[in-house]
């Protein structure tokens, strides 16, 4: 099945807490994201999120990391297309050094799963 990758820096824009933290919502945006380059690439559409069956934040986000999301299409009926997905933190600032230090982490930090449902009409699909 497709797989598909996005890679992102979280801006200031994107923080939405004290701290710098960035909103989970944010990560379900990234998702939909990857969802909809999966559908063009198995429908030839961008299809519809139809739903989230689970969605599970595991470690916080900051403005200035970089994060990774990743999904895959684990089940495809007629119209329907079943996805999990994972957002890695791979990079973060070290403001401790300086203003523009940043260190690419060793292990990833999985900082949100998910699992969700899309739908691609029969009429819209093209593959």
């Amino acid at each position: 099945m497709e797989k598909a990758v996005i890679r992102m820096r979280m801006s200031m824009h994107d923080a939405h807490y004290g701290g710098n933290l960035v909103d989970g919502a944010k990560m379900l945006q990234l998702f939909g994201d990857v969802a909809t380059e999966l559908l063009i690439r198995n429908d030839g559409d961008e299809g519809l999120f139809a739903g989230y069956d689970s969605v599970k934040f595991t470690a916080p986000v900051y403005a200035g990391d970089y994060i990774e999301a990743v999904g895959e299409i684990t089940k495809a009926g007629n119209s329907s297309r079943k996805m999990k997905f994972e957002a890695r933190k791979v990079i973060v600032p070290r403001p401790d050094i300086n203003d523009s230090a940043c260190d690419v982490l060793e292990e990833p930090v999985v900082v949100c799963k998910a699992e969700g449902t899309c739908v691609v009409p029969k009429d819209k699909q093209r593959r």
